[in-house]
């Protein structure tokens, strides 16, 4: 069974922190089509938030079809979005790179940015406009050097602020 741990200092609406860990304990495995989740009294005594927000977070993984409420029995898993398993050898090599940073003296904070990082650069999606993820190529005499249009569009920001900077 999951368990919903809520950060209140994340600057992320509650409701949506359950959605996330929901999604992701899907995704790793840890809840499987007909698990029961647990009941909205069960995460207010564990998490002491609103029972309203915890049935807000269930409505919305039953909008997205991966939960179904049944009256007076409780909310199952519909569908997994597992695709890769929590024993996966991928999780392994994240793990040892997790405690590689760690020894390198990285916080949570800067492994998150890093690790946001390299997942904006493959897996960019398509048609998002001023993302760090979307990059073009631009041929020099050396070869082509990949820009990110963020940092072309900040430069031509910046230029527009200040005509006679040459940044």
């Amino acid at each position: 069974m999951v368990e919903y741990r809520i950060d209140r200092h994340s600057g992320v609406a509650t409701y949506v922190q359950i959605v996330q860990q929901t999604k992701q304990a899907l995704r790793l495995g840890v809840l499987q089509a007909g698990d029961k989740l647990p009941t909205a009294r069960e995460v207010v005594e564990a998490t002491a938030i609103n029972p309203n927000t915890v049935l807000k977070a269930y409505r919305e993984l039953e909008r997205d079809g991966l939960v179904e409420a049944r009256r007076g029995v409780g909310t199952f898993v519909r569908r997994g979005l597992n695709s890769t398993p929590a024993d996966s050898p991928l999780r392994a090599e994240l793990d040892a790179w997790a405690v590689r940073a760690r020894e390198a003296a990285l916080d949570r904070d800067d492994v998150a940015a890093l690790f946001t990082a390299v997942l904006d650069e493959h897996f960019a999606v398509p048609g998002q406009i001023g993302r760090t993820d979307r990059h073009s190529r631009t041929d020099r005499p050396d070869g082509p050097v990949r820009q990110s249009r963020t940092d072309m569009h900040d430069r031509h920001d910046r230029h527009d602020l200040n005509p006679g900077d040459p940044s």
